[in-house]
């Protein structure tokens, strides 16, 4: 063997180990990114929905209604979802139905309400009472005094046609006509005209009994009612009031002369 060959000899044998030493300290290679699947929102949602027929003024349970997968699309607008309410099956216990729900009919937010509301008088009554309404002023309401929730005597203040007949003068009559009556509501009367809210007067709304009631809607036909504010420590329980019966009216009479009223008592 030559020296030219044992030259290109010793050339391959450096190139190879040079490769092999290249090939064991190279760089490691950065790995590829994860691919990361998008997490796509659920196509469908759980709706509350009445098991039967549910009538104005039931008292929810919760064999009452229960869930069905509904695709999103098909969830009606204020419908109960797990989404949004996951614990609707238990918050919903006693509340009351405020407009009839059909079985198999989602339940809407809007058909339902629970605990008292301002919004909704029904919901503030006692079981067994009636809201009577009744035209109010300052005058008639102890000075603008009386607030929701006080208790009021309610006397009716009336003209006595044939005594102003025979004495020719008008002599007025007052006749207390029930007592101890909640005060539930009390502020004006707002309506609508021309697109603007218009006070129109002032109304008191009572929490009576439906004995209560018939007395103060045939008494406000008949004459002026006024309302006289209680003491708080005076509001006794509802069986101990004193309702006095329409045949023995309080016989007070007043008698306005020449602008001057004189209250008499027949004996």
């Amino acid at each position: 063997m030559n020296k030219l060959q044992i030259g290109l000899l010793a050339a391959l044998v450096l190139l190879g180990g040079g490769v092999a030493y290249l090939f064991m300290h190279r760089a490691p290679q950065a790995k590829p990114p994860a691919i990361v699947a998008p997490i796509l929102p659920p196509m469908s949602d759980q709706v509350l929905i009445a098991k039967r027929d549910l009538g104005y003024g039931t008292a929810l349970k919760e064999a009452d209604f229960g869930w069905v997968e509904t695709p999103k699309a098909g969830v009606p607008k204020g419908a109960v979802t797990k989404a949004e309410s996951p614990n609707a099956t238990e918050d919903l216990v006693g509340a009351f139905v405020r407009a009839p729900i059909a079985k198999g009919e989602p339940i809407r937010r809007d058909r339902y309400v629970k605990g008292a509301s301002t919004r909704m008088m029904s919901t503030l009554l006692s079981s067994g009472m009636r809201a009577v309404a009744i035209d109010v002023s300052i005058n008639t309401t102890a000075g603008g005094f009386i607030l929701p929730n006080d208790r009021v005597d309610i006397v009716k203040v009336y003209r006595e046609p044939e005594l102003t007949k025979e004495h020719g003068f008008d002599v007025l009559g007052s006749e207390l006509v029930v007592t101890n009556v909640r005060v539930r509501a009390i502020g004006p009367a707002v309506e609508t005209k021309n697109g603007e809210a218009v006070a129109t007067g002032a109304t008191a709304t009572l929490e009576l009994d439906p004995v209560q009631a018939e007395k103060v809607l045939l008494a406000q036909r008949s004459g002026t009612l006024l309302l006289e504010l209680r003491a708080i420590s005076d509001a006794r329980p509802k069986e101990d009031q004193a309702v006095l019966p329409p045949e023995a009216p309080d016989s007070t009479l007043t008698i306005v002369r020449y602008g001057v009223p004189t209250s008499l008592r027949p004996r």
